[in-house]
């Protein structure tokens, strides 16, 4: 069993438990409480535009800033030109939590992502009650259907959604839903092994749509090639919350990468 299927085994069991302290039909009847941002209209620019992530740990880094405090970074990512922000809200191998993007979302005023394995409508729901602007689906932890499935009932929710993958073999099953955002993380999920070279393999094959790239942008040349390629954005996480200064930093790699 490599890393992605043993991720999305243990989301599976932990949907389950979730379940059994708040069903989803109680959850369909939360009221959410804070309004809906555009991410798309964030991310589709005329210039790079930079989905900046809030993770403490990772099963490839291990921990990158476990003391952080999650909100204050937001805010430092909004005044600093971020987009969008990424909250990465699993538990068990990144230390993440809903009560972070609950907490986030309250306070900024840019479009919040909830980055999480998705593997049930439950959790479209959670993102919608708890704030989440956007979703993200990863095409390489579900079928081709629940893919479809997904994206439609967030879609209903007025939910955004970014559909990612490593797999070249997944981006023609993709194309045929008609995303309006697009990622490609060269980031194999299945081994935790990335390779920056992967975008410029596969941006061909993308659809027109909002073009992001994930993963293995550490520096501002980073940025500038993945730009040059044709991406409109860049979600980044690691290379921000390495350096503890994660807002100068952002602000560094939009001004690097926009002269």
């Amino acid at each position: 069993m490599n890393i992605l299927e043993e991720i999305v085994l243990h989301k599976h069991q932990e949907v389950k438990e979730l379940e059994k302290e708040t069903s989803l039909a109680s959850l369909k009847k939360t009221k959410r409480q804070l309004p809906i941002l555009d991410f798309y209209k964030a991310l589709n620019q005329s210039n790079i535009q930079i989905i900046a992530e809030i993770k403490r740990k990772s099963p490839s880094e291990g921990d990158l800033y476990k003391e952080m405090d999650c909100l204050d970074i937001a805010m430092q990512y909004e005044v600093n030109g971020a987009a969008c922000i990424s909250v990465l809200t699993d538990q068990k191998y990144f230390n993440g939590h809903l009560d972070d993007l609950k907490v986030i979302k309250s306070k900024v005023k840019i479009p919040v992502l909830r980055k999480d394995f998705i593997v049930s409508k439950y959790q479209i729901y959670e993102a919608y009650v708890n704030g989440a602007d956007a979703i993200l689906l990863i095409a390489d932890a579900i079928s081709v259907e629940d893919l479809k499935t997904f994206r439609d009932l967030a879609i209903s929710l007025g939910l955004a959604v970014l559909i990612e993958t490593h797999q070249k073999e997944f981006i023609a099953s993709i194309c045929e839903i008609s995303p309006n955002i697009f990622g490609i993380n060269c980031r194999d999920l299945r081994k935790m092994k990335t390779d920056l070279k992967w975008f410029e393999e596969v941006i061909d094959l993308m659809p027109n749509c909002v073009k992001v790239a994930e993963s293995g942008i550490h520096c501002i040349d980073d940025l500038k090639y993945v730009k040059s390629l044709g991406f409109q954005a860049a979600l980044i996480g690691t290379a921000f919350m390495k350096n503890h200064t994660p807002g100068k930093t952002l602000a560094e790699f939009l001004k690097g990468a926009r002269s």
